[in-house]
């Protein structure tokens, strides 16, 4: 299985290059944030076919019971707030007639191993901006599910999969509490050890 590795940073993905480079898989690192991610993946795929894309990455979550360094699949991700604002809140872009902002997760058809399927399932935003601000994520808490993530590219990587009609998967591991913005709570180092490591037991699995 020919499979494109995406990450927004080298950061998420360094402990694992050599498994990469090993496993002759190939990799992207697009950028931070959806324009960046949209924008590298469109011009590598307009050059370049796949059985599987791969998104990979760091993210917040909304549930304070989650362990940090807890690997998570997204099986649906939202771009957040893409809509207009109306005198009574707001209005999606489903209820424009413009689009979507809703995009899932698109299996093949072959098994992808258990290390993959029991991962726990979550939801996920996309956002330009993390959530920082008690009073915005309070407001937030009522409207997502618990098991909620938050990243930068998620929704992005998946909007791309989609238009070129091709198998994708996003897994991601937390690093953070989406909290009022405290970095001396977040454990970005074991999250990135637990995501690599599952990453290279997947590589493996999956090897040419």
């Amino acid at each position: 299985m020919k499979i494109l590795l995406v990450a927004a940073t080298e950061l998420e993905i360094a402990d694992s290059i050599s498994s990469i480079q090993e496993f002759d898989t190939d990799y992207l690192v697009t950028g931070v944030g959806m324009v960046a991610t949209a924008y590298a993946m469109g011009k590598h795929l307009a050059n370049n076919k796949y059985d599987l894309l791969l998104n990979v990455g760091i993210a917040g979550t909304f549930n304070p019971a989650d362990e940090m360094g807890t690997v998570k699949r997204i099986v649906s991700d939202r771009i957040f707030d893409l809509g207009a604002e109306t005198k009574d809140g707001f209005m999606p872009i489903e209820e424009m007639g413009f689009g979507k902002s809703i995009f899932q997760e698109r299996l093949p058809g072959i098994s992808l191993g258990q290390s993959f399927e029991s991962l726990k399932k979550s939801t996920a935003i996309t956002v330009n901006r993390v959530h920082g601000r008690n009073s915005s994520i309070e407001q937030l808490r009522k409207t997502l599910p618990l098991d909620c993530l938050e990243s930068m590219e998620g929704a992005a990587f998946f909007y791309v999969a989609e238009e070129q009609n091709c198998p994708a998967i996003q897994v991601r591991s937390i690093s953070n509490l989406v909290e009022q913005r405290n970095v001396s709570h977040w454990d970005i180092p074991k999250a990135l050890q637990e995501l690599n490591s599952w990453l290279q037991g997947f590589l493996r699995l999956h090897r040419k």
